[in-house]
Protein backbone atom coordinates (compact mmCIF):
# COMPACT_ATOMS: atom_id res chain seq x y z
CA UNK A 1 0.00 0.00 0.00
CA UNK A 2 2.85 2.33 0.78
CA UNK A 3 4.53 1.97 -2.87
CA UNK A 4 0.84 2.59 -4.30
CA UNK A 5 0.33 5.53 -2.09
CA UNK A 6 4.32 6.92 -2.86
CA UNK A 7 3.90 6.32 -7.00
CA UNK A 8 0.21 8.12 -6.62
CA UNK A 9 1.95 11.07 -5.33
CA UNK A 10 4.86 11.26 -7.03
CA UNK A 11 2.80 11.56 -10.33
CA UNK A 12 0.43 14.28 -8.76
CA UNK A 13 3.80 15.85 -8.02
CA UNK A 14 5.42 15.31 -11.03
CA UNK A 15 2.29 17.11 -12.97
CA UNK A 16 2.19 20.18 -10.27
CA UNK A 17 5.55 21.09 -11.32
CA UNK A 18 5.33 20.23 -15.03
CA UNK A 19 2.07 22.19 -15.37
CA UNK A 20 2.98 25.84 -15.06
CA UNK A 21 6.37 25.12 -16.98
CA UNK A 22 4.47 23.70 -20.17
CA UNK A 23 1.29 25.52 -20.01
CA UNK A 24 2.71 28.82 -20.98
CA UNK A 25 4.98 27.29 -23.68
CA UNK A 26 2.28 25.18 -25.40
CA UNK A 27 0.20 28.94 -25.19
CA UNK A 28 3.07 30.35 -26.66
CA UNK A 29 3.28 28.23 -29.56
CA UNK A 30 -0.30 28.62 -30.06
CA UNK A 31 -1.22 24.60 -29.28
CA UNK A 32 -4.84 25.60 -28.94
CA UNK A 33 -7.96 23.57 -28.87
CA UNK A 34 -10.50 24.46 -31.91
CA UNK A 35 -14.16 24.13 -30.89
CA UNK A 36 -16.34 22.40 -32.98
CA UNK A 37 -19.46 25.14 -34.47
CA UNK A 38 -21.90 22.79 -33.96
CA UNK A 39 -21.05 22.07 -30.28
CA UNK A 40 -22.76 23.44 -27.03
CA UNK A 41 -22.41 27.43 -27.41
CA UNK A 42 -20.80 27.63 -23.99
CA UNK A 43 -18.14 25.89 -25.33
CA UNK A 44 -17.14 28.57 -27.59
CA UNK A 45 -15.64 30.31 -24.86
CA UNK A 46 -12.98 27.63 -24.86
CA UNK A 47 -11.38 27.84 -27.84
CA UNK A 48 -7.84 28.36 -28.07
CA UNK A 49 -7.28 26.64 -24.43
CA UNK A 50 -4.12 24.99 -24.64
CA UNK A 51 -4.13 21.50 -25.49
CA UNK A 52 -1.58 18.36 -25.89
CA UNK A 53 -1.45 18.54 -22.04
CA UNK A 54 -1.06 14.73 -22.17
CA UNK A 55 2.75 15.64 -22.62
CA UNK A 56 3.11 16.21 -19.12
CA UNK A 57 0.64 14.06 -17.88
CA UNK A 58 1.50 11.00 -19.39
CA UNK A 59 5.52 11.95 -18.00
CA UNK A 60 4.34 12.02 -14.88
CA UNK A 61 2.97 8.29 -15.17
CA UNK A 62 6.19 6.97 -16.39
CA UNK A 63 8.59 8.68 -13.74
CA UNK A 64 6.30 7.42 -11.34
CA UNK A 65 6.11 4.05 -12.29
CA UNK A 66 9.90 3.20 -12.46
CA UNK A 67 10.91 4.94 -9.65
CA UNK A 68 8.99 3.22 -7.68
CA UNK A 69 7.62 -0.56 -9.64
CA UNK A 70 10.18 -3.18 -10.75
CA UNK A 71 11.47 -3.19 -13.85
CA UNK A 72 10.36 -6.19 -15.57
CA UNK A 73 8.71 -6.87 -18.03
CA UNK A 74 5.02 -6.49 -17.00
CA UNK A 75 6.00 -3.13 -16.22
CA UNK A 76 7.62 -2.31 -19.94
CA UNK A 77 4.75 -4.21 -21.48
CA UNK A 78 2.24 -1.51 -19.88
CA UNK A 79 4.42 1.07 -20.60
CA UNK A 80 5.05 0.01 -24.10
CA UNK A 81 1.36 0.20 -24.59
CA UNK A 82 1.13 3.54 -23.24
CA UNK A 83 3.63 5.02 -24.88
CA UNK A 84 2.41 3.66 -28.27
CA UNK A 85 -0.98 5.20 -27.83
CA UNK A 86 0.77 8.25 -26.84
CA UNK A 87 2.57 8.67 -29.76
CA UNK A 88 -0.35 7.86 -32.08
CA UNK A 89 -2.02 10.52 -30.13
CA UNK A 90 0.73 13.25 -30.19
CA UNK A 91 0.82 13.01 -34.11
CA UNK A 92 -2.92 12.99 -34.44
CA UNK A 93 -2.70 16.58 -32.37
CA UNK A 94 0.66 17.36 -34.02
CA UNK A 95 -0.99 17.21 -37.59
CA UNK A 96 -4.40 19.23 -36.09
CA UNK A 97 -3.14 21.49 -33.84
CA UNK A 98 0.14 22.64 -36.03
CA UNK A 99 0.10 21.85 -39.15
CA UNK A 100 -3.85 22.74 -38.67
CA UNK A 101 -5.41 19.61 -40.43
CA UNK A 102 -8.98 19.37 -39.23
CA UNK A 103 -9.09 15.28 -40.40
CA UNK A 104 -5.61 14.26 -38.04
CA UNK A 105 -3.91 11.28 -38.36
CA UNK A 106 -5.57 9.08 -41.19
CA UNK A 107 -7.56 6.36 -39.30
CA UNK A 108 -5.72 3.65 -41.37
CA UNK A 109 -2.62 4.69 -40.03
CA UNK A 110 -3.97 5.06 -36.25
CA UNK A 111 -5.47 1.19 -36.22
CA UNK A 112 -1.83 0.13 -38.50
CA UNK A 113 -0.28 1.60 -35.30
CA UNK A 114 -2.32 -0.01 -32.70
CA UNK A 115 -2.23 -3.31 -34.55
CA UNK A 116 1.54 -3.07 -34.18
CA UNK A 117 1.06 -2.22 -30.69
CA UNK A 118 -0.91 -5.56 -30.25
CA UNK A 119 1.06 -7.93 -32.27
CA UNK A 120 4.19 -6.85 -29.93
CA UNK A 121 2.25 -7.27 -26.73
CA UNK A 122 1.08 -10.40 -27.97
CA UNK A 123 4.72 -11.92 -28.56
CA UNK A 124 6.68 -10.30 -26.37
CA UNK A 125 4.23 -11.27 -23.24
CA UNK A 126 3.61 -14.98 -24.35
CA UNK A 127 7.47 -15.65 -24.48
CA UNK A 128 8.55 -13.84 -21.30
CA UNK A 129 5.30 -14.11 -18.93
CA UNK A 130 4.90 -17.35 -17.69
CA UNK A 131 1.09 -17.05 -16.58
CA UNK A 132 0.28 -15.17 -20.21
CA UNK A 133 -1.85 -17.21 -22.07
CA UNK A 134 -4.33 -16.55 -25.05
CA UNK A 135 -7.60 -16.85 -22.72
CA UNK A 136 -10.35 -14.85 -22.15
CA UNK A 137 -12.14 -14.83 -18.40
CA UNK A 138 -15.88 -14.29 -18.69
CA UNK A 139 -17.01 -12.55 -15.15
CA UNK A 140 -20.28 -13.74 -13.41
CA UNK A 141 -20.21 -17.08 -14.60
CA UNK A 142 -16.36 -17.23 -13.60
CA UNK A 143 -15.42 -19.51 -16.91
CA UNK A 144 -11.67 -18.70 -18.56
CA UNK A 145 -12.02 -19.49 -22.33
CA UNK A 146 -9.17 -20.48 -24.43
CA UNK A 147 -9.28 -17.50 -27.76
CA UNK A 148 -6.10 -19.61 -29.24
CA UNK A 149 -5.66 -17.31 -32.62
CA UNK A 150 -8.66 -15.38 -31.90
CA UNK A 151 -6.87 -13.75 -28.79
CA UNK A 152 -4.62 -11.35 -31.31
CA UNK A 153 -7.92 -9.84 -32.71
CA UNK A 154 -9.38 -9.43 -29.40
CA UNK A 155 -6.95 -7.95 -27.87
CA UNK A 156 -6.59 -5.51 -31.17
CA UNK A 157 -10.59 -5.02 -30.21
CA UNK A 158 -9.85 -4.34 -26.82
CA UNK A 159 -7.01 -1.18 -27.33
CA UNK A 160 -9.00 -0.13 -29.94
CA UNK A 161 -12.47 -0.02 -28.37
CA UNK A 162 -10.63 1.20 -24.52
CA UNK A 163 -8.50 3.87 -26.22
CA UNK A 164 -11.33 5.89 -28.79
CA UNK A 165 -13.69 5.40 -25.87
CA UNK A 166 -11.30 7.35 -23.09
CA UNK A 167 -10.66 9.94 -26.01
CA UNK A 168 -14.57 10.24 -27.05
CA UNK A 169 -15.08 10.90 -22.84
CA UNK A 170 -12.75 13.55 -23.22
CA UNK A 171 -14.82 16.66 -24.08
CA UNK A 172 -15.93 18.40 -20.56
CA UNK A 173 -13.59 19.98 -17.98
CA UNK A 174 -12.39 17.60 -15.84
CA UNK A 175 -14.36 14.65 -17.05
CA UNK A 176 -12.37 11.73 -18.86
CA UNK A 177 -9.19 12.42 -16.10
CA UNK A 178 -11.76 12.15 -13.24
CA UNK A 179 -13.43 9.30 -14.59
CA UNK A 180 -9.83 7.33 -15.38
CA UNK A 181 -8.53 8.26 -11.89
CA UNK A 182 -12.07 6.74 -10.76
CA UNK A 183 -11.24 3.42 -13.07
CA UNK A 184 -7.93 3.25 -12.37
CA UNK A 185 -8.32 3.36 -8.44
CA UNK A 186 -10.11 0.44 -9.20
CA UNK A 187 -8.35 -1.51 -11.27
CA UNK A 188 -5.19 -1.09 -8.63
CA UNK A 189 -7.39 -3.04 -6.42
CA UNK A 190 -7.73 -5.65 -9.35
CA UNK A 191 -4.10 -5.75 -9.80
CA UNK A 192 -3.65 -6.27 -6.29
CA UNK A 193 -6.45 -8.83 -5.54
CA UNK A 194 -4.90 -11.30 -8.96
CA UNK A 195 -1.17 -10.70 -7.63
CA UNK A 196 -0.11 -8.17 -9.91
CA UNK A 197 1.17 -6.00 -7.38
CA UNK A 198 3.62 -3.94 -9.94
CA UNK A 199 0.19 -3.18 -12.12
CA UNK A 200 -1.00 -2.21 -9.27
CA UNK A 201 1.35 0.97 -9.00
CA UNK A 202 0.89 1.32 -12.26
CA UNK A 203 -2.57 2.32 -11.96
CA UNK A 204 -1.53 4.62 -8.74
CA UNK A 205 0.45 6.61 -10.79
CA UNK A 206 -1.87 6.94 -13.58
CA UNK A 207 -4.15 7.61 -10.55
CA UNK A 208 -2.27 10.37 -8.99
CA UNK A 209 -1.12 12.04 -12.66
CA UNK A 210 -4.76 12.21 -13.36
CA UNK A 211 -5.80 13.98 -10.01
CA UNK A 212 -2.78 16.24 -10.07
CA UNK A 213 -4.03 16.86 -13.76
CA UNK A 214 -7.38 18.09 -12.42
CA UNK A 215 -6.18 21.07 -10.60
CA UNK A 216 -5.04 22.53 -14.17
CA UNK A 217 -8.27 20.46 -16.35
CA UNK A 218 -11.10 20.92 -14.03
CA UNK A 219 -13.76 23.81 -15.30
CA UNK A 220 -12.92 26.26 -16.44
CA UNK A 221 -10.17 24.44 -17.56
CA UNK A 222 -6.34 25.88 -17.82
CA UNK A 223 -5.28 22.78 -20.60
CA UNK A 224 -6.80 19.93 -22.12
CA UNK A 225 -4.98 16.68 -22.27
CA UNK A 226 -6.19 16.12 -26.21
CA UNK A 227 -5.27 12.77 -28.13
CA UNK A 228 -2.32 13.03 -27.06
CA UNK A 229 -3.34 11.77 -23.36
CA UNK A 230 -6.73 10.71 -23.74
CA UNK A 231 -5.49 7.67 -26.33
CA UNK A 232 -2.75 6.92 -23.74
CA UNK A 233 -4.65 6.67 -20.82
CA UNK A 234 -7.04 4.28 -22.79
CA UNK A 235 -4.37 2.35 -23.88
CA UNK A 236 -2.87 2.24 -20.25
CA UNK A 237 -6.37 1.25 -19.27
CA UNK A 238 -6.94 -1.65 -22.05
CA UNK A 239 -3.21 -2.65 -20.84
CA UNK A 240 -3.67 -3.91 -16.95
CA UNK A 241 -7.39 -5.66 -18.55
CA UNK A 242 -4.76 -7.30 -20.79
CA UNK A 243 -2.08 -8.15 -18.74
CA UNK A 244 -4.26 -9.06 -15.63
CA UNK A 245 -6.66 -11.56 -18.22
CA UNK A 246 -9.69 -9.35 -16.63
CA UNK A 247 -10.56 -7.82 -20.22
CA UNK A 248 -13.97 -7.91 -19.71
CA UNK A 249 -13.94 -6.09 -16.78
CA UNK A 250 -12.69 -3.35 -18.09
CA UNK A 251 -16.89 -2.91 -20.07
CA UNK A 252 -17.78 -2.83 -16.24
CA UNK A 253 -15.25 -0.86 -14.72
CA UNK A 254 -14.97 1.73 -17.23
CA UNK A 255 -18.97 1.63 -18.20
CA UNK A 256 -19.29 5.62 -18.75
CA UNK A 257 -16.26 5.16 -21.68
CA UNK A 258 -18.41 2.23 -23.31
CA UNK A 259 -21.65 4.30 -23.19
CA UNK A 260 -19.60 7.33 -24.58
CA UNK A 261 -18.73 4.96 -27.43
CA UNK A 262 -21.77 3.56 -27.80
CA UNK A 263 -24.07 6.94 -28.17
CA UNK A 264 -21.40 7.57 -31.12
CA UNK A 265 -21.78 4.41 -32.86
CA UNK A 266 -25.93 4.43 -32.53
CA UNK A 267 -25.99 8.22 -33.28
CA UNK A 268 -24.20 7.51 -36.48
CA UNK A 269 -25.88 4.62 -37.30
CA UNK A 270 -29.05 6.00 -36.87
CA UNK A 271 -28.55 9.27 -38.57
CA UNK A 272 -27.47 7.14 -42.04
CA UNK A 273 -30.01 4.58 -41.92
CA UNK A 274 -32.99 6.57 -40.77
CA UNK A 275 -32.12 10.18 -40.67
CA UNK A 276 -33.07 10.14 -37.01
CA UNK A 277 -30.77 11.32 -34.14
CA UNK A 278 -31.02 9.18 -31.05
CA UNK A 279 -29.52 11.87 -29.24
CA UNK A 280 -29.65 15.73 -29.08
CA UNK A 281 -25.99 15.22 -29.69
CA UNK A 282 -22.79 12.60 -28.95
CA UNK A 283 -20.76 11.83 -27.16
CA UNK A 284 -23.58 11.42 -24.23
CA UNK A 285 -22.07 13.69 -21.97
CA UNK A 286 -23.77 16.33 -25.10
CA UNK A 287 -26.84 15.05 -24.75
CA UNK A 288 -27.20 16.19 -21.03
CA UNK A 289 -25.66 19.52 -21.78
CA UNK A 290 -28.11 20.55 -23.94
CA UNK A 291 -30.64 19.14 -22.13
CA UNK A 292 -29.98 21.89 -19.68
CA UNK A 293 -27.51 20.55 -17.41
CA UNK A 294 -24.79 22.43 -16.50
CA UNK A 295 -20.93 21.03 -17.69
CA UNK A 296 -20.02 20.82 -13.69
CA UNK A 297 -22.90 18.72 -13.31
CA UNK A 298 -22.58 16.23 -15.97
CA UNK A 299 -19.16 16.03 -14.76
CA UNK A 300 -20.11 15.35 -11.06
CA UNK A 301 -22.98 12.81 -12.19
CA UNK A 302 -20.58 10.55 -14.71
CA UNK A 303 -18.06 10.56 -12.03
CA UNK A 304 -20.68 9.01 -9.35
CA UNK A 305 -21.45 6.87 -11.67
CA UNK A 306 -18.11 5.62 -12.64
CA UNK A 307 -17.77 5.16 -8.72
CA UNK A 308 -20.46 2.72 -8.50
CA UNK A 309 -19.66 0.98 -11.53
CA UNK A 310 -16.39 0.61 -10.53
CA UNK A 311 -17.46 -0.92 -6.91
CA UNK A 312 -19.46 -3.74 -8.99
CA UNK A 313 -16.86 -4.09 -11.31
CA UNK A 314 -14.80 -4.99 -8.09
CA UNK A 315 -17.66 -7.21 -6.80
CA UNK A 316 -17.33 -9.72 -10.29
CA UNK A 317 -13.71 -10.62 -8.93
CA UNK A 318 -13.88 -14.61 -7.37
Amino acid sequence: MTNLLLAGAIAAVVVVLLAPVCIPILHKLKFGQSIRAEGPKSHQVKSGTPTMGGIFLIIAIIIATLFVGEWNTEIFLALFILIGHFVLGFIDDYIKVVRKQNQGLLARYKLAGQILIAIVTTIVAGELLTDFKPTIWIPIIDTTLDAGILYLPFMFFVMVGASNAVNLTDGLDGLASGCMAIAASCYAVVCMLTNHNDLAIFCAAIVGACIGFLKFNFHPAKIFMGDTGSLALGGAFAAVGILTHTEFLLAVIGLIFVCEALSVIIQVISFQTTGVRIFRMSPLHHHFELGGWSEVKVVFVFWFVSLICGVIGLTMLP
